[in-house]
């Protein structure tokens, strides 16, 4: 899918890895906290369902997942991150609708659900999502948990 003619986004492929873990560090401890560099690569080796990276003039600016709960109902948006110079110019939410649209083409699944914390919830608020759960210091000290569910039609 292409969002405009200057981004793409394509499927993730292992060496885009570095480009990846690039966007992390850029991304920490501002949105992410130090620990999480060995989860995301713990993911990226183990958890990967269905990743993609956002290209722009052959670099990867962004990225973002889906994952799948055990009977497969549910998609969850996983692992978004966006380099610092491409946030606030709509990007994130077209890899967010990018997502949403595939989950919705799947007919098995009736629900999505995204964890993220106090930081970025607004963002998914912004584009749909509901706020059902909160846990303090979960993903690591002053990073909550915000547990959140897709409101609009699947």
């Amino acid at each position: 899918m292409t969002t405009d003619q200057s981004y793409s986004i394509r499927p993730y492929q292992p060496a885009d890895q570095a480009q990846v873990m690039h966007l992390l560090q850029l991304n920490t401890p501002t949105y992410f906290a130090p620990e999480e560099e060995a989860d995301l690569l713990h993911y990226l080796h183990h958890e990967l369902e269905e990743y993609f990276v956002v290209e722009y003039q052959d670099k990867v600016v962004g990225c973002g997942g889906i994952n799948f709960s055990e009977d497969k109902h549910t998609g969850k948006i996983s692992w978004d991150i966006l380099h610092p110079e491409y946030q606030g110019k709509g990007l994130g939410s077209q890899l967010l609708q990018f997502r949403i649209s595939r989950l919705q083409s799947l007919e098995q699944v009736e629900h999505i659900t995204v964890r993220t914390s106090q930081l970025v919830y607004p963002f998914y608020e912004k584009n749909g999502f509901a706020l059902v759960e909160v846990v303090k210091d979960y993903w690591a000290p002053g990073f909550d948990l915000y547990s959140m569910r897709y409101t609009g039609k699947i």
